[in-house]
């Protein structure tokens, strides 16, 4: 039996969520459960709970992002949970930003395939991009990396007044606890933890939102931010 055989029927919930995508949600899923399995960007085992546990599970976050703003998806890998926000979201301008080649030639392959417009690719690591691509609203992330590191990734990529967000598992309360110092070192200035998707998946989604002030990264990466700009402006001049 192949990894294809071994996915269910997207379940009635996935219709609801996914609306006048749900074919193109279907057709991701299958290009997980297939060519994802073969290119060892997800696990076999995660084949039957595809839907539950992963397509759904990122979806809902489209609960927590407001309208029309730009988004960039920090260590993507298999487009979790870009591409399904994608999917229920086309008034945002989504950015899946991956170092490995192999997952962002599997990336542009979906993109391309599913006709999503309003999503690019970005093969680099989020400190090498900083100050390269244009700051974004939304920051999301999920199973990246613990939470203070993941905002040492995410936050400097923000706007100011932007919010991180991050999909965490039954954790998600003490990882806030133990990222605070960090979190304000990069210049947050509020925190809190979002239960999204009732009616959707059970257990619910949990998110830890991060908003940052003015400064986004705090001193350190605002110097930072500064001297890829001067660097930006003074190669276009060549």
């Amino acid at each position: 039996m192949t990894e294809a055989a071994e996915l269910p029927p997207a379940p009635e919930e996935a219709r609801e969520v996914f609306g006048d995508r749900f074919a193109d949600a279907v057709r991701y899923a299958e290009l997980l459960a297939e060519t994802g399995v073969q290119r060892g960007l997800i696990g076999p085992r995660e084949v039957p709970r595809l839907w539950e546990r992963h397509l759904l599970n990122c979806a809902v976050l489209s609960e927590a992002v407001p309208e029309e703003v730009t988004v960039c998806d920090v260590g993507s890998g298999a487009g979790l949970p870009g591409i399904p926000l994608a999917l229920v979201r086309d008034d945002l301008k989504i950015t899946l930003l991956e170092p490995l080649l192999r997952r962002t030639n599997f990336l542009n392959e979906v993109v391309e395939l599913l006709g999503l417009d309003h999503v690019t690719v970005v093969r680099g690591r989020a400190e090498e991009v900083m100050g390269k691509l244009q700051p974004v609203h939304v920051v999301t992330a999920r199973a990246v990396a613990p939470l203070d590191r993941l905002a040492t990734w995410g936050i400097p990529l923000l706007r100011p007044y932007g919010e991180m967000l991050a999909l965490k598992g039954d954790a998600a309360e003490e990882e806030l606890k133990s990222a605070a110092t960090a979190l304000t070192k990069l210049g947050a200035v509020g925190t809190s933890i979002l239960h999204v998707g009732e009616g959707i998946v059970d257990p619910l989604s949990t998110v830890v939102r991060v908003e940052v002030g003015e400064s986004p990264g705090g001193v350190r990466f605002a110097a930072k931010r500064a001297k890829a700009a001067r660097t930006g402006r003074a190669r276009r001049r060549r």
